[in-house]
């Protein structure tokens, strides 16, 4: 059999869910589509930066998964090679019915940012967590989702989540 010549986009994507577990699915797949807002960025230290973004998601990976790209500023914005703390990164997120949890890789080429994480329900939000090279814990949270809106918060703690740092705050709007 010979396979016939295609452009890696269209093997990437998905026309939806796999039918097996898109309910599960669904915790992600609702933001599926392209969402348009504003991000704030908190320094360490203690200044801050706030510009436009842009967020696509879709489905990936025969339906097994959710991937989406975050830019920040977002395209129309941008003025060549870019600044340092740019963002135009990437998430691959895969359910695991066996912890009933999702297992989540983060990279960011151009910060050189990267992060695998575990994400779950918390309530009405969806929680994600890792540790990086440091041990610093970071929690990464969707929250006030509607079908059309949602504000995502990345924090950091230094002692084990007693107390939080915010550090990145998207606020998005659907488009179209």
């Amino acid at each position: 059999m010979t396979a016939q010549p295609e452009r890696m986009t269209e093997v990437l994507a998905a026309s939806g869910p796999q039918p097996s577990r898109a309910a599960q699915l669904m915790l992600y797949g609702r933001f599926v589509g392209a969402w348009q807002g504003s991000v704030v960025v908190h320094r360490r230290d203690g200044t801050r930066r706030e510009e436009s973004c842009e967020v696509f998601f879709g489905w990936v990976l025969d339906g097994r998964a959710i991937q989406d790209v975050w830019i920040a500023p977002a395209r129309g914005d941008r003025d060549g090679e870019g600044s340092p703390g740019d963002i135009y990164g990437t998430t691959i997120r895969v359910y695991d019915p066996g912890s009933d949890s999702w297992d989540i890789t983060w990279i960011e080429p151009h910060t050189g940012s990267h992060g695998r994480m575990v994400g779950r329900q918390a309530g009405d939000d969806i929680v994600q967590e890792y540790r990086d090279e440091d041990g610093t814990l970071w929690q990464w949270r969707f929250t006030e989702i509607t079908d059309d809106a949602f504000v995502w918060l990345a924090q950091e703690s230094g002692d084990d989540g007693a107390s939080w740092r915010l550090r990145n705050e998207f606020r998005l709007a659907r488009v179209g």
